[in-house]
Protein backbone atom coordinates (compact mmCIF):
# COMPACT_ATOMS: atom_id res chain seq x y z
CA UNK A 1 0.00 0.00 0.00
CA UNK A 2 2.65 2.61 1.35
CA UNK A 3 4.78 1.32 -2.10
CA UNK A 4 2.11 2.39 -4.35
CA UNK A 5 1.22 5.62 -2.95
CA UNK A 6 4.78 6.98 -2.85
CA UNK A 7 4.84 6.03 -6.87
CA UNK A 8 1.90 7.96 -7.07
CA UNK A 9 3.11 10.76 -5.35
CA UNK A 10 6.81 10.87 -7.17
CA UNK A 11 5.11 10.53 -10.22
CA UNK A 12 2.70 13.72 -9.35
CA UNK A 13 6.07 15.19 -8.36
CA UNK A 14 7.74 14.71 -10.97
CA UNK A 15 4.94 16.24 -13.64
CA UNK A 16 4.61 19.14 -10.87
CA UNK A 17 7.89 20.85 -12.15
CA UNK A 18 6.68 21.53 -15.55
CA UNK A 19 3.62 23.13 -14.36
CA UNK A 20 2.75 26.90 -13.49
CA UNK A 21 1.98 27.02 -10.20
CA UNK A 22 -2.13 27.28 -10.62
CA UNK A 23 -1.68 24.14 -12.42
CA UNK A 24 0.26 22.29 -9.82
CA UNK A 25 -1.83 23.10 -6.84
CA UNK A 26 -4.60 21.59 -8.72
CA UNK A 27 -3.48 18.60 -9.88
CA UNK A 28 -1.91 17.94 -6.49
CA UNK A 29 -5.71 18.41 -4.87
CA UNK A 30 -7.40 16.18 -7.54
CA UNK A 31 -4.52 13.49 -7.09
CA UNK A 32 -4.68 14.06 -3.49
CA UNK A 33 -9.01 13.64 -3.68
CA UNK A 34 -8.22 10.26 -5.34
CA UNK A 35 -5.44 8.67 -3.72
CA UNK A 36 -8.25 9.37 -0.56
CA UNK A 37 -11.23 7.90 -2.28
CA UNK A 38 -8.80 4.97 -3.16
CA UNK A 39 -8.27 4.11 0.02
CA UNK A 40 -12.05 4.66 1.43
CA UNK A 41 -13.02 2.14 -0.32
CA UNK A 42 -9.85 -0.20 -0.12
CA UNK A 43 -10.25 -3.72 1.69
CA UNK A 44 -7.68 -3.90 4.63
CA UNK A 45 -6.75 -0.52 4.87
CA UNK A 46 -5.46 0.19 7.79
CA UNK A 47 -8.76 1.09 10.74
CA UNK A 48 -6.56 4.00 11.71
CA UNK A 49 -7.26 5.66 8.02
CA UNK A 50 -10.57 4.62 7.52
CA UNK A 51 -11.36 6.15 10.58
CA UNK A 52 -9.52 9.41 9.40
CA UNK A 53 -11.49 8.80 6.33
CA UNK A 54 -14.90 8.91 8.33
CA UNK A 55 -14.21 12.50 8.89
CA UNK A 56 -13.61 13.59 5.24
CA UNK A 57 -15.03 16.77 4.22
CA UNK A 58 -16.02 14.94 0.46
CA UNK A 59 -19.10 12.92 0.99
CA UNK A 60 -18.11 10.79 -2.35
CA UNK A 61 -15.15 9.44 0.21
CA UNK A 62 -17.90 9.06 3.52
CA UNK A 63 -20.05 6.76 1.50
CA UNK A 64 -16.91 4.81 0.32
CA UNK A 65 -16.09 4.37 4.53
CA UNK A 66 -19.88 3.50 5.19
CA UNK A 67 -19.90 0.64 2.03
CA UNK A 68 -16.26 -0.62 3.05
CA UNK A 69 -16.82 -3.83 5.50
CA UNK A 70 -13.30 -2.97 7.15
CA UNK A 71 -14.06 0.01 8.30
CA UNK A 72 -14.11 0.21 12.20
CA UNK A 73 -16.94 0.24 14.37
CA UNK A 74 -16.01 3.70 15.91
CA UNK A 75 -16.14 5.20 12.29
CA UNK A 76 -19.45 3.72 11.61
CA UNK A 77 -20.38 4.84 14.56
CA UNK A 78 -19.69 8.45 13.18
CA UNK A 79 -21.24 7.62 9.88
CA UNK A 80 -24.53 6.63 11.02
CA UNK A 81 -25.32 10.45 12.62
CA UNK A 82 -23.56 11.76 9.13
CA UNK A 83 -25.84 15.13 7.55
CA UNK A 84 -25.74 12.75 3.70
CA UNK A 85 -28.47 10.70 3.82
CA UNK A 86 -27.01 8.69 0.96
CA UNK A 87 -23.84 8.17 3.96
CA UNK A 88 -26.22 6.70 6.50
CA UNK A 89 -28.13 4.44 3.44
CA UNK A 90 -24.83 2.47 2.75
CA UNK A 91 -23.59 2.25 6.20
CA UNK A 92 -27.49 0.49 7.02
CA UNK A 93 -26.96 -1.86 4.13
CA UNK A 94 -23.46 -2.77 5.25
CA UNK A 95 -24.34 -2.97 9.13
CA UNK A 96 -27.88 -5.16 7.76
CA UNK A 97 -25.20 -7.89 6.41
CA UNK A 98 -22.30 -7.89 8.79
CA UNK A 99 -24.20 -7.63 12.21
CA UNK A 100 -25.46 -11.46 11.69
CA UNK A 101 -21.72 -12.58 10.89
CA UNK A 102 -20.29 -11.40 13.90
CA UNK A 103 -20.95 -14.14 16.23
CA UNK A 104 -17.87 -15.99 15.26
CA UNK A 105 -14.65 -14.75 16.24
CA UNK A 106 -15.10 -11.28 17.18
CA UNK A 107 -14.73 -9.60 20.22
CA UNK A 108 -18.50 -8.82 22.26
CA UNK A 109 -16.88 -4.97 22.28
CA UNK A 110 -17.16 -5.03 18.28
CA UNK A 111 -20.31 -6.92 18.31
CA UNK A 112 -21.66 -4.17 20.84
CA UNK A 113 -20.91 -1.32 18.99
CA UNK A 114 -21.76 -2.86 16.06
CA UNK A 115 -25.78 -3.49 17.45
CA UNK A 116 -25.21 0.01 18.70
CA UNK A 117 -24.73 1.51 15.24
CA UNK A 118 -27.86 -0.67 13.89
CA UNK A 119 -29.85 0.95 16.80
CA UNK A 120 -29.64 3.87 15.99
CA UNK A 121 -30.46 3.23 11.88
CA UNK A 122 -33.40 1.85 12.79
CA UNK A 123 -34.31 4.61 14.70
CA UNK A 124 -33.00 7.39 11.89
CA UNK A 125 -35.33 10.08 10.91
CA UNK A 126 -34.93 9.32 7.53
CA UNK A 127 -37.36 6.30 6.20
CA UNK A 128 -35.54 5.17 3.72
CA UNK A 129 -32.20 4.22 5.88
CA UNK A 130 -34.82 2.58 8.09
CA UNK A 131 -36.05 0.42 5.13
CA UNK A 132 -32.94 -0.45 4.07
CA UNK A 133 -31.84 -1.97 7.32
CA UNK A 134 -35.19 -3.56 7.77
CA UNK A 135 -34.63 -5.25 4.47
CA UNK A 136 -30.97 -6.51 5.26
CA UNK A 137 -32.11 -8.44 8.38
CA UNK A 138 -35.47 -9.10 7.69
CA UNK A 139 -34.73 -13.29 7.21
CA UNK A 140 -32.06 -13.13 9.64
CA UNK A 141 -32.20 -14.92 13.21
CA UNK A 142 -28.29 -13.33 14.34
CA UNK A 143 -29.87 -9.80 14.91
CA UNK A 144 -31.76 -8.60 17.91
CA UNK A 145 -35.09 -9.54 18.27
CA UNK A 146 -35.82 -6.10 19.81
CA UNK A 147 -34.70 -4.32 16.97
CA UNK A 148 -36.68 -6.12 14.56
CA UNK A 149 -39.51 -5.64 16.45
CA UNK A 150 -39.34 -1.92 16.79
CA UNK A 151 -39.06 -2.20 12.90
CA UNK A 152 -42.09 -3.96 12.46
CA UNK A 153 -43.71 -1.40 15.14
CA UNK A 154 -42.60 1.44 12.47
CA UNK A 155 -45.26 3.79 11.30
CA UNK A 156 -43.72 3.17 7.28
CA UNK A 157 -44.94 0.60 5.48
CA UNK A 158 -41.60 0.67 3.64
CA UNK A 159 -40.14 -0.23 6.62
CA UNK A 160 -42.18 -2.47 8.65
CA UNK A 161 -43.50 -4.77 6.02
CA UNK A 162 -40.17 -6.80 5.23
CA UNK A 163 -40.12 -7.96 8.76
CA UNK A 164 -43.40 -8.35 9.33
CA UNK A 165 -43.65 -10.94 6.32
CA UNK A 166 -39.90 -12.44 7.07
CA UNK A 167 -38.83 -12.32 10.44
CA UNK A 168 -38.18 -15.59 12.44
CA UNK A 169 -38.11 -13.62 15.30
CA UNK A 170 -41.31 -12.52 15.65
CA UNK A 171 -43.36 -14.63 17.33
CA UNK A 172 -47.41 -15.52 17.36
CA UNK A 173 -47.55 -13.15 20.16
CA UNK A 174 -45.91 -10.19 18.29
CA UNK A 175 -47.85 -10.62 15.34
CA UNK A 176 -50.88 -10.49 16.78
CA UNK A 177 -50.34 -7.89 19.13
CA UNK A 178 -49.39 -5.31 15.55
CA UNK A 179 -52.82 -7.09 14.38
CA UNK A 180 -54.37 -5.22 17.19
CA UNK A 181 -52.84 -2.50 17.28
CA UNK A 182 -52.22 -2.17 13.58
CA UNK A 183 -53.14 2.13 12.17
CA UNK A 184 -50.57 1.63 8.79
CA UNK A 185 -52.63 0.34 5.54
CA UNK A 186 -50.70 -3.38 3.95
CA UNK A 187 -49.53 -3.79 7.65
CA UNK A 188 -51.47 -6.72 8.01
CA UNK A 189 -51.33 -8.54 4.08
CA UNK A 190 -47.66 -8.15 5.38
CA UNK A 191 -48.33 -10.91 8.54
CA UNK A 192 -50.72 -12.55 5.96
CA UNK A 193 -48.16 -13.22 3.51
CA UNK A 194 -45.41 -14.97 5.74
CA UNK A 195 -44.38 -17.98 4.93
CA UNK A 196 -46.11 -19.93 7.78
CA UNK A 197 -49.18 -18.42 9.64
CA UNK A 198 -50.65 -20.32 12.75
CA UNK A 199 -54.43 -20.57 13.13
CA UNK A 200 -54.28 -17.68 16.00
CA UNK A 201 -52.98 -15.52 13.89
CA UNK A 202 -55.11 -16.61 11.29
CA UNK A 203 -57.84 -15.88 13.63
CA UNK A 204 -56.08 -12.39 14.42
CA UNK A 205 -56.03 -11.20 11.24
CA UNK A 206 -59.56 -12.21 9.66
CA UNK A 207 -60.95 -10.42 12.90
CA UNK A 208 -59.75 -7.04 11.33
CA UNK A 209 -61.88 -7.99 8.41
CA UNK A 210 -58.95 -6.14 6.71
CA UNK A 211 -59.92 -7.11 2.62
CA UNK A 212 -56.54 -6.69 1.49
CA UNK A 213 -55.01 -8.73 4.35
CA UNK A 214 -57.47 -11.25 4.08
CA UNK A 215 -57.22 -11.76 0.36
CA UNK A 216 -53.69 -12.53 1.14
CA UNK A 217 -54.43 -15.09 3.40
CA UNK A 218 -56.29 -16.84 1.58
CA UNK A 219 -53.52 -16.87 -1.11
CA UNK A 220 -51.12 -18.23 1.55
CA UNK A 221 -50.90 -21.74 1.19
CA UNK A 222 -49.03 -22.06 4.31
CA UNK A 223 -51.57 -19.87 5.64
CA UNK A 224 -53.36 -22.59 8.46
CA UNK A 225 -57.23 -21.28 8.56
CA UNK A 226 -59.78 -23.38 11.11
CA UNK A 227 -62.82 -24.48 8.80
CA UNK A 228 -65.07 -21.96 10.54
CA UNK A 229 -63.34 -19.55 10.21
CA UNK A 230 -63.13 -20.42 5.96
CA UNK A 231 -66.66 -20.42 6.29
CA UNK A 232 -66.96 -17.19 8.13
CA UNK A 233 -65.12 -15.44 5.16
CA UNK A 234 -67.29 -17.45 2.53
CA UNK A 235 -70.11 -16.05 4.00
CA UNK A 236 -69.12 -13.00 3.64
CA UNK A 237 -67.25 -12.95 0.42
CA UNK A 238 -70.46 -12.07 -2.14
CA UNK A 239 -69.37 -8.60 -2.40
CA UNK A 240 -66.53 -9.04 -2.02
CA UNK A 241 -64.64 -9.73 -5.40
CA UNK A 242 -61.22 -9.70 -4.01
CA UNK A 243 -61.71 -12.87 -2.02
CA UNK A 244 -63.50 -14.70 -5.09
CA UNK A 245 -60.07 -16.07 -6.67
CA UNK A 246 -57.72 -17.15 -3.31
CA UNK A 247 -61.03 -18.62 -1.35
CA UNK A 248 -61.85 -20.66 -5.08
CA UNK A 249 -57.74 -21.53 -5.13
CA UNK A 250 -58.14 -22.89 -1.05
CA UNK A 251 -57.24 -26.82 -1.00
CA UNK A 252 -59.02 -26.78 2.50
CA UNK A 253 -62.68 -25.68 1.61
CA UNK A 254 -65.23 -27.66 3.14
CA UNK A 255 -67.89 -28.79 0.92
CA UNK A 256 -70.51 -26.72 2.74
CA UNK A 257 -68.30 -23.51 1.65
CA UNK A 258 -67.58 -24.71 -2.50
CA UNK A 259 -71.65 -25.62 -2.77
CA UNK A 260 -71.89 -21.61 -0.95
CA UNK A 261 -69.53 -19.93 -2.97
CA UNK A 262 -70.48 -21.48 -6.06
CA UNK A 263 -73.68 -19.57 -6.09
CA UNK A 264 -71.75 -15.92 -6.65
CA UNK A 265 -68.70 -16.38 -8.71
CA UNK A 266 -67.71 -16.17 -12.11
CA UNK A 267 -67.91 -19.09 -14.81
CA UNK A 268 -64.04 -18.99 -15.03
CA UNK A 269 -63.43 -19.45 -11.48
CA UNK A 270 -66.68 -21.74 -11.58
CA UNK A 271 -65.22 -24.06 -13.80
CA UNK A 272 -61.81 -24.13 -11.15
CA UNK A 273 -64.13 -25.33 -8.57
CA UNK A 274 -65.46 -27.83 -10.69
CA UNK A 275 -62.21 -29.25 -11.48
CA UNK A 276 -61.18 -29.87 -7.67
CA UNK A 277 -60.26 -33.23 -6.60
CA UNK A 278 -62.00 -34.67 -3.10
CA UNK A 279 -65.76 -33.62 -4.29
CA UNK A 280 -68.26 -36.18 -3.34
CA UNK A 281 -70.69 -37.39 -6.31
CA UNK A 282 -73.39 -34.82 -5.48
CA UNK A 283 -71.26 -31.96 -5.62
CA UNK A 284 -69.53 -32.63 -8.79
CA UNK A 285 -72.90 -32.59 -10.30
CA UNK A 286 -73.91 -30.17 -8.59
CA UNK A 287 -70.99 -27.79 -9.61
CA UNK A 288 -71.60 -29.25 -13.13
CA UNK A 289 -74.98 -27.74 -13.37
CA UNK A 290 -73.89 -24.40 -11.98
CA UNK A 291 -71.35 -23.95 -14.85
CA UNK A 292 -74.00 -25.25 -17.50
CA UNK A 293 -76.39 -22.92 -16.18
CA UNK A 294 -73.60 -19.70 -15.54
CA UNK A 295 -72.87 -20.00 -19.39
CA UNK A 296 -76.23 -19.82 -20.53
CA UNK A 297 -76.58 -16.75 -18.29
CA UNK A 298 -73.68 -14.95 -19.73
CA UNK A 299 -74.36 -15.96 -23.33
CA UNK A 300 -71.40 -18.15 -23.65
CA UNK A 301 -71.86 -20.92 -26.02
CA UNK A 302 -71.47 -24.92 -24.59
CA UNK A 303 -69.63 -26.21 -27.67
CA UNK A 304 -66.20 -24.34 -26.87
CA UNK A 305 -64.15 -27.18 -27.30
CA UNK A 306 -63.63 -26.66 -31.28
CA UNK A 307 -62.27 -23.70 -30.44
CA UNK A 308 -60.11 -24.76 -28.12
CA UNK A 309 -58.88 -27.60 -30.44
CA UNK A 310 -58.20 -24.77 -33.12
CA UNK A 311 -55.99 -23.06 -30.59
CA UNK A 312 -54.12 -26.45 -29.33
CA UNK A 313 -53.20 -27.19 -33.29
CA UNK A 314 -51.88 -23.29 -34.24
CA UNK A 315 -49.75 -23.62 -30.99
CA UNK A 316 -48.56 -27.11 -31.95
CA UNK A 317 -47.94 -26.02 -35.70
CA UNK A 318 -45.71 -22.75 -34.69
CA UNK A 319 -44.03 -24.86 -31.82
CA UNK A 320 -42.57 -27.10 -34.80
CA UNK A 321 -42.06 -24.56 -36.88
CA UNK A 322 -39.46 -22.65 -33.73
CA UNK A 323 -41.85 -19.63 -33.56
CA UNK A 324 -43.44 -19.45 -29.88
CA UNK A 325 -41.57 -16.47 -28.96
CA UNK A 326 -42.24 -13.27 -26.89
CA UNK A 327 -43.33 -12.18 -29.92
CA UNK A 328 -45.91 -14.79 -30.37
CA UNK A 329 -47.58 -14.54 -26.95
CA UNK A 330 -47.64 -10.87 -27.37
CA UNK A 331 -49.80 -10.68 -30.75
CA UNK A 332 -51.90 -13.64 -29.14
CA UNK A 333 -52.79 -10.91 -26.21
CA UNK A 334 -53.23 -8.04 -28.40
CA UNK A 335 -55.30 -10.14 -30.28
CA UNK A 336 -57.50 -11.16 -27.55
CA UNK A 337 -56.82 -15.00 -27.92
CA UNK A 338 -56.89 -16.31 -24.64
CA UNK A 339 -57.10 -20.07 -25.46
CA UNK A 340 -53.59 -19.55 -27.45
CA UNK A 341 -52.14 -17.75 -25.16
CA UNK A 342 -52.81 -20.52 -22.51
CA UNK A 343 -51.65 -23.47 -24.87
CA UNK A 344 -48.74 -21.34 -25.71
CA UNK A 345 -47.59 -20.89 -22.18
CA UNK A 346 -48.70 -24.36 -21.05
CA UNK A 347 -46.23 -25.99 -24.14
CA UNK A 348 -43.34 -23.59 -22.80
CA UNK A 349 -43.72 -24.47 -19.14
CA UNK A 350 -44.20 -27.76 -19.41
CA UNK A 351 -47.04 -27.82 -17.21
CA UNK A 352 -50.29 -28.80 -17.24
CA UNK A 353 -52.80 -26.54 -18.90
CA UNK A 354 -55.16 -26.41 -15.94
CA UNK A 355 -52.30 -25.39 -13.86
CA UNK A 356 -51.57 -22.40 -16.18
CA UNK A 357 -55.24 -21.62 -16.33
CA UNK A 358 -55.61 -21.09 -12.69
CA UNK A 359 -52.64 -18.48 -12.81
CA UNK A 360 -54.10 -17.00 -15.67
CA UNK A 361 -57.48 -16.00 -13.83
CA UNK A 362 -55.64 -15.98 -10.13
CA UNK A 363 -55.18 -12.10 -10.71
CA UNK A 364 -51.28 -12.45 -8.93
CA UNK A 365 -48.89 -10.68 -11.11
CA UNK A 366 -45.97 -12.56 -9.15
CA UNK A 367 -47.88 -15.86 -10.30
CA UNK A 368 -47.91 -15.26 -14.03
CA UNK A 369 -44.76 -13.50 -13.69
CA UNK A 370 -43.36 -16.83 -12.37
CA UNK A 371 -45.59 -18.56 -15.30
CA UNK A 372 -43.90 -16.64 -17.70
CA UNK A 373 -40.02 -17.28 -16.11
CA UNK A 374 -40.39 -21.18 -16.14
CA UNK A 375 -41.61 -20.83 -19.93
CA UNK A 376 -38.11 -19.15 -20.79
CA UNK A 377 -40.01 -15.83 -22.03
CA UNK A 378 -39.27 -12.12 -21.35
CA UNK A 379 -40.54 -10.39 -18.38
CA UNK A 380 -42.21 -7.64 -20.79
CA UNK A 381 -44.52 -10.78 -21.80
CA UNK A 382 -45.58 -11.10 -17.89
CA UNK A 383 -46.11 -7.29 -17.93
CA UNK A 384 -48.30 -7.53 -21.28
CA UNK A 385 -49.96 -10.18 -20.17
CA UNK A 386 -50.90 -8.54 -16.59
CA UNK A 387 -52.20 -5.54 -18.37
CA UNK A 388 -53.62 -7.05 -21.64
CA UNK A 389 -55.19 -10.34 -20.98
CA UNK A 390 -55.69 -10.84 -17.07
CA UNK A 391 -56.69 -6.87 -16.73
CA UNK A 392 -55.47 -6.38 -13.20
CA UNK A 393 -55.46 -2.97 -12.13
CA UNK A 394 -51.85 -1.61 -11.86
CA UNK A 395 -51.93 -1.41 -7.65
CA UNK A 396 -51.42 -5.22 -8.43
CA UNK A 397 -49.41 -5.79 -11.16
CA UNK A 398 -45.70 -6.85 -11.06
CA UNK A 399 -42.96 -5.04 -13.10
CA UNK A 400 -39.86 -5.33 -14.28
CA UNK A 401 -36.80 -4.58 -12.62
CA UNK A 402 -34.87 -1.76 -14.07
CA UNK A 403 -37.55 -2.05 -16.87
CA UNK A 404 -35.85 -5.45 -18.07
CA UNK A 405 -35.24 -8.01 -15.37
CA UNK A 406 -37.40 -10.39 -13.26
CA UNK A 407 -37.98 -8.73 -9.85
CA UNK A 408 -38.35 -11.98 -7.75
CA UNK A 409 -35.31 -14.40 -7.07
CA UNK A 410 -35.70 -17.94 -8.42
CA UNK A 411 -36.46 -19.30 -5.21
CA UNK A 412 -40.13 -17.12 -5.02
CA UNK A 413 -41.05 -18.01 -8.33
CA UNK A 414 -40.42 -21.55 -7.95
CA UNK A 415 -42.59 -20.79 -4.45
CA UNK A 416 -45.61 -18.91 -6.24
CA UNK A 417 -45.67 -22.04 -9.36
CA UNK A 418 -45.66 -24.70 -6.53
CA UNK A 419 -49.05 -23.20 -4.56
CA UNK A 420 -50.90 -23.69 -8.46
CA UNK A 421 -49.09 -27.05 -9.13
CA UNK A 422 -50.77 -28.26 -5.59
CA UNK A 423 -53.89 -27.41 -5.97
CA UNK A 424 -56.50 -30.25 -7.14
Amino acid sequence: MLTWLKKKLATEEERTRRMTYEEARDALATQALRIREFLAGEAGVEPEILYYLANDESVSIRRRVAANPSTPQQANKILCTDTDEDVRCELARKIGRLVPGLDDGETSRVRDLAIEVMERLARDSLPRVRAILSEEIKSSSKVPAYIVKQLASDLELIVSAPVLEYSPLLSDEDLIEIVAGANVEGRLSAIAKRSTVSERVSDAVIASFDVSAIAALLANPNAQIREEALDRIVENAEEIEAWHQPVVLRADLSLRAVRRIAGFVSSSLLRLLAERGGLDEATASFLSKRVRERLETEGVAHDTKSADEDAAKLVADAAKAGQINDDFIITAVDDGNRRVVSHALAKLSELPRNVVERILVSQSGKAITALVWRAKLAMRVSVKIQNGLARMPSSKQVLARDGVHFPMTQDEMLWHLSYFQTQK
